[in-house]
């Protein structure tokens, strides 16, 4: 379906072709500078192109490049301007540029995720669930001249995530520049976008009275552990209702007063642990307007604990795209390239949606790395890219969504598993107490090995 030029590629790294193609589907040059014009409020393109800064932050983020001067030095004939005004364009994108790509990326792939089926059947039947946590960038390296004396780290910025875990995508971000800022500040422009028969999932820190019934006013619904200092009211008695893999499962209807004093009916489930948590907690109190008919006291127990799914996004993130570059000190700057490797992860759930619609979602879930994923891309992309001239991707453009969900299937169909196999580790076993001697500083790999087979 695809041309001759492609055929080495789809046979060898059919990986490597899905991501480029869908690179070129949904974030094209033309698409992206067009979308930019239309959403940026203080930055206008002049010398240097949306895309190009785009491309360039891209490349970092999935490994074919080591750092954006590198990548920049690659094209600099290309990209006709100088490195300093990249990195001024780069410490000036706004922040809700960044997060209108994000959300721009999402609307692009989401319907193809869909069309491949190459996804599991959601819990709530009905209800789009959406998994809420915080992402804190790493701290910066000291290259801002104002942080040069100061021994702190510094904290380029902080955001909210919203995943949906059904399609395995990141659908929303909420950035803010405050390194420092308490997450819960963040909820005034989430409550913003929550929408009816919405299924929120978050921890306790974004379990508050404004957030909780600002869902319910919406007609949306939520799940989120009770945090110690939520006011409420316990109505009737407390009734168990089975067991869990993790212990047994209670419930009780509860009342909650919102500030403009209107009363909310809510359910607290309450989970008497077996083993208990770091915190030590052996009670875990989740608070939901959900009611029995749309999920039972066990499944909200179980939808709960599902919520680390997203955790494990935000770190397969930071191992397996360079999402948290530590040269870029500008939060701005730090900011979009974190929305840009949340955009790479996009492509990453295409192309894990066509491998489960071929080999089976459980076995894509079960059995592949997404590690050795973008190690394939990363490993492949640079000579893909002299191999095939940007001329020959445009045919992924037009393509239309019947034909495009079949030229993926059948790349998905020459994947061979095995060489993207997870390998999970065991447990970890504890670390032993080591040795010191001040006048033995190093020792010898050698006749320590050697004492060994002695």
């Amino acid at each position: 379906m695809l041309s001759q030029i492609f055929k080495r590629f789809s046979e060898k790294s059919p990986i490597s072709v899905m991501a480029r193609g869908m690179m070129e589907r949904a974030l094209n040059p033309i698409l992206l500078d067009q979308w930019f014009i239309e959403t940026a409020n203080e930055q206008y393109t002049k010398d240097l192109l949306f895309s190009t800064v785009f491309d360039i932050m891209s490349q970092v983020v999935c490994g074919s490049r080591s750092s954006v001067h590198a990548a920049y030095q690659a094209s600099k004939a290309d990209i006709g301007v100088s490195i300093t005004s990249l990195y001024n364009k780069l410490n000036g994108i706004e922040t809700n540029t960044s997060a209108e790509l994000v959300r721009y990326a999402t609307t692009q792939v989401e319907p193809i995720i869909k069309k491949l089926g190459g996804t599991g059947r959601s819990p709530l039947p009905g209800l789009r669930i959406k998994l809420l946590d915080g992402n804190c960038i790493e701290k910066s390296e000291h290259r801002i001249k104002e942080l040069r004396s100061n021994a702190a780290g510094p904290l380029p910025g902080k955001s909210l995530v919203v995943y949906d875990p059904v399609l395995c995508l990141p659908i929303d971000i909420f950035p803010c520049e405050d390194g420092h800022a308490q997450e819960r500040s963040l909820l005034k422009t989430v409550i913003v976008s929550v929408i009816k028969d919405d299924a929120w999932i978050a921890d306790r820190n974004f379990c508050t009275i404004e957030f909780t019934c600002g869902i319910d006013d919406r007609g949306a619904f939520f799940i989120i552990r009770a945090h110690k200092n939520y006011p409420f009211q316990l109505i009737g008695k407390e009734k168990y209702i089975g067991k869990i893999e993790t212990g047994k499962v209670y419930d009780q209807r509860i009342l909650v007063v919102d500030a403009a004093g209107r009363e909310h009916t809510f359910r607290r489930i309450r989970v008497n642990l077996k083993k208990a948590t770091r915190d030590g907690d052996i009670d875990i109190f989740i608070i939901t307007n959900l009611s029995k008919a749309k999920a039972n006291a066990k499944k909200i127990a179980e939808l709960y604990r599902g919520r680390w799914t997203i955790e494990t996004a935000f770190q397969h993130l930071a191992e397996h795209l360079n999402s948290e570059i530590n040269t870029l000190g500008y939060p701005r700057a730090a900011l979009f390239g974190f929305c840009v490797a949340l955009v790479s992860y996009t492509i990453l759930s295409v192309i894990k949606a066509a491998l489960g619609s071929v080999h089976g979602v459980d076995v894509v879930e079960k059995q592949v790395s997404g590690y050795y994923l973008a190690d394939e891309i990363s490993g492949t992309y640079r000579g893909m890219m002299i191999a095939i001239d940007d001329k020959h991707w445009i045919v992924f453009r037009n393509m239309p969504p019947a034909k495009l969900v079949k030229v993926l299937r059948q790349l998905a169909g020459n994947v061979k598993l095995a060489a993207f196999r997870k390998h999970p580790r065991g447990p970890k076993k504890p670390r032993p107490k080591r040795k010191s001697d001040r006048d033995t500083p190093h020792v010898s790999t050698a006749k320590i090995l050697s004492q060994r087979t002695s």
